[in-house]
């Protein structure tokens, strides 16, 4: 199955219950696609008990060890009593294949967005954070990526720009805009200096924790990777400086009931914050091929998009020769 090709073209709703009765499961027949993008994740009703959650891998993305290195961390933190949602085991596998696709199934979990605004919900989160890197720093990954300025910045911006989807009149303004914007992102790496690289859950924002009256779940360890612990606290934040600042705050109070935050890694928040609006673009790029993707972001070609990021990224540039946040 090359790049080329529609890559769920043969996910059909018959191949993906037979997928999962292949495991010795049997399914009602009912299917509820889920909002997921990246991969295939389906809501697959059972014969007996609750539904279960099907969630079939983007081809070519991941290996199998790179796979079964994010189910093995998650495993790793569910048997410390941290509310994540690991891939279920049967036979002892968490990694399955059917018909050239990969899956994994998951419990279903329920839950709302956590209310960010709310001290209390914040410092609970801090603690949670604070235990996953305290269970993340034990260990490294071997074959998972690192998040870094290549693979976040510079890979991303020199796919985006040979490719077809920048309007021409705006190619030569977005390349000297982004150019301009990673030499910001270097120069916030340069004043935080080294700073301690472990395993993360890479793509901690709203969406991704679950909330309940027990409190917050962690889903969708696919991102995961090696990086600074900064990456997954910072999407948390959001409004105005002074309310950034507060919530950051707090986060970090709860965190530190379980690790030691390094202050250093302040530097490094609006650098990940433009290494992110780099790589969302290409990431847009690298999947145009997928049908999914024109149908659900029809405006990414267009010139508005694009005059939209210059202006972020024009932004993030002056953002970042400011003093970091201070807590």
């Amino acid at each position: 199955m090359t790049d080329l090709l529609p890559p769920y073209a043969a996910l059909t709703p018959d191949c993906l219950l037979d997928a999962v009765e292949s495991l010795g499961l049997r399914t009602s027949g009912s299917l509820l696609a889920l909002n997921s993008y990246e991969n295939r994740v389906y809501q697959v009703g059972m014969d007996e008990g609750p539904p279960l959650v099907a969630k079939f891998y983007r081809p070519e993305r991941w290996s199998d060890a790179q796979i079964l290195e994010e189910h093995a961390f998650s495993a790793r933190l569910a048997e410390r009593e941290i509310p994540v949602v690991a891939p279920m085991l049967i036979e002892g596998r968490s990694l399955h294949h059917h018909a050239g696709f990969r899956f994994s199934l998951f419990a279903r979990r329920g839950g709302r967005h956590p209310e960010l605004d709310n001290k209390e919900v914040r410092l609970w989160i801090g603690r949670f954070l604070g235990r996953i890197h305290a269970v993340g720093e034990t260990e490294t990954f071997a074959s998972r990526p690192t998040l870094d300025i290549a693979s976040f910045g510079e890979e991303p911006l020199a796919l985006v720009l040979a490719g077809t989807t920048i309007p021409r009149e705006l190619h030569a303004v977005y390349a000297g805009v982004a150019q301009q914007a990673l030499d910001g992102v270097r120069r916030c790496y340069e004043r935080a200096g080294q700073v301690a690289s472990l395993r993360l859950h890479g793509d901690c924002h709203a969406s991704n924790i679950l909330w309940t009256d027990a409190g917050p779940h962690f889903v969708d360890f696919d991102d995961a990777r090696m990086g600074p612990a900064v990456q997954d606290l910072w999407m948390l934040l959001s409004g105005e400086r002074a309310e950034q600042i507060a919530q950051l705050a707090d986060i970090v109070d709860g965190y530190e009931d379980f690790r030691e935050f390094d202050r250093r890694e302040l530097h490094l928040v609006e650098a990940l914050r433009t290494l992110r609006l780099l790589h969302y673009s290409a990431w847009l790029a690298r999947r145009w091929h997928d049908p999914a993707f024109p149908v659900a972001f029809p405006w990414f070609d267009t010139p508005r998009y694009w005059e939209q990021k210059i202006l972020e990224l024009r932004e993030q540039i002056a953002i970042m020769d400011e003093p970091p946040l201070p807590i």
